[in-house]
């Protein structure tokens, strides 16, 4: 398969969490895993004080261009140098460098649509630090979907055993359950068979439908979202050629057997998603995001401020996520998207 020639780029995520921990341990990882060449938007200095106070061997190298990654990624980790007004403290929040780290997402997506890198990998932020800033997305997810010139996203979770996608994302489960809409599901399920094609070499993916209440409701009776919501979407997404099964009784779709008769699992709010996904592997999650026009992975964790500067992180979703982002880029050099 033909090798995608730009790196990749990691943003620096929020400075006080974890994500310049797991960064350096991933760049240590790279032989072992083993990971395609990439660098990171961040402060070199600040990653070399970290790397010294956590005792991790990683030798730490600005470059003037991502061009120069490459070369410089198996003796030394690459940082593309970006500004932070405000120290860094390991746990300690500060609003001050909020826009230094929304940034840094933008500038590593106008690297990508540039060429200059091969896909966006984005280290965990905190978003209540960024709304101070005047940020208003949910997530990475929105932000990236509005920097791509306004396309619809959609939030893949991805494990060794499980792909799920979430219909509704980041809202409380009152407000998900109430905005659920059979155009939402259908457009979740054609951007995620979509993906699963282009980008995973699945050429007949099978989308299993989860239902929204205990037992998909047993036929209405215990409550009519799956009967006037969720089976019409069912209809329609076979209705175009999609392999879609359900309403599914959540209780029953995540056992290995279940498994093994479907390729993602659509669910209807976050934690119907991510619970079963983190459960089976929590430290190899991924999440991607598809329906933009180039690639983003990232670790399906948080910040973690509590264990911050302590250098107990686990790199290991960081790194899957590092890994997943090499496979894709690959993969879309080697086929290109139809136009």
């Amino acid at each position: 398969m033909k090798r995608s020639r730009a790196p990749l780029v990691l943003t620096i995520g929020e400075p006080a969490g974890i994500g310049g921990e797991i960064t350096l341990k991933a760049w240590r990882a790279r032989d072992a895993s083993p990971l395609p060449p990439f660098f990171v938007l961040d402060v070199p200095e600040r990653l070399t004080r970290l790397a010294v106070s956590l005792g991790l061997d990683v030798p730490v190298r600005a470059i003037a261009a991502p061009s120069e990654a490459a070369a410089i990624f198996p003796r030394a980790l690459p940082v593309l140098p970006i500004a932070l007004p405000h120290p860094v403290v390991p746990g300690k929040l500060d609003t001050g460098n909020a826009p230094a780290v929304i940034g840094a997402i933008r500038q590593a997506v106008e690297l990508v649509q540039q060429g200059r890198a091969a896909a966006v990998v984005t280290n965990p932020i905190q978003k209540e630090t960024l709304y101070a800033a005047g940020f208003h997305h949910p997530g990475h997810t929105e932000y990236l979907a509005e920097l791509a010139g306004g396309v619809t996203p959609v939030m893949m979770l991805v494990g060794p055993e499980l792909r799920v996608v979430p219909v509704t994302i980041h809202t409380a489960l009152r407000q998900a359950i109430a905005s659920l809409r059979t155009e939402d599901i259908v457009t979740a399920g054609k951007i995620t068979a979509a993906g699963l094609q282009r980008d995973f070499a699945i050429a007949k993916p099978r989308l299993a439908i989860a239902g929204l209440n205990p037992h998909a409701g047993e036929n209405g009776t215990i409550g009519r979202e799956d009967i006037e919501i969720v089976a019409p979407a069912v209809e329609k997404l076979r209705a175009l050629g999609i392999d879609a099964t359900g309403p599914l009784a959540p209780d029953t779709m995540f056992h290995a057997a279940a498994r093994a008769r479907y390729d993602v699992a659509l669910c209807m709010y976050h934690d119907q998603a991510l619970i079963p996904l983190k459960t089976l592997d929590f430290d190899r999650g991924v999440n991607i995001t598809l329906g933009l026009p180039f690639i983003r992975t990232s670790p399906d964790h948080g910040t973690a401020l509590d264990i911050a500067g302590k250098g107990i992180a686990n790199p290991a979703s960081l790194i899957a996520a590092i890994a997943l982002a090499g496979e894709l880029a690959e993969r879309r050099v080697a086929a290109p998207a139809p136009a």
